[in-house]
């Protein structure tokens, strides 16, 4: 899977909360300001061609909808972030957020009952 660069991620976030929409469904998602429609109907054409979206044709518009879930892209750019800045240590990822967003002991406690409750699944 493909990194998406910060205007497909943009464009990927309104259709992942959207589920399905029209390029002016997404634009009128989108902050101030507005994106132009070509712009933005480039975007979707490029995400389709990756195979991040798919479409049904509507007359001569297209609704899109993504096909990658936001949790998969999450996941495969945590891995590629957590490899590429933490040499692939999730323990100092989290060492190292702790230290700089200075987190509280109940944050804390509650990303270990996290971790408790994912290990007690495997």
């Amino acid at each position: 899977m493909k990194e998406l660069t910060k205007a497909e991620e943009e464009i990927m976030q309104v259709l992942w909360d959207l589920e399905s929409a029209f390029v002016k469904d997404i634009i009128a998602q989108l902050p101030e300001p507005k994106p132009a429609y070509n712009t933005v109907s480039t975007i979707v054409r490029i995400l389709d061609k990756k195979g991040f979206v798919g479409h049904t044709a509507h007359g001569q518009s297209h609704r899109y909808h993504p096909l990658v879930s936001k949790a998969e892209y999450t996941k495969h750019f945590m891995k590629g972030f957590v490899g590429k800045y933490f040499r692939g240590s999730f323990q100092q990822m989290v060492s190292f957020f702790t230290k700089e967003e200075d987190l509280s002991l109940s944050e804390l406690e509650e990303l270990l009952v996290e971790l408790k409750s994912k290990e007690a699944k495997q």
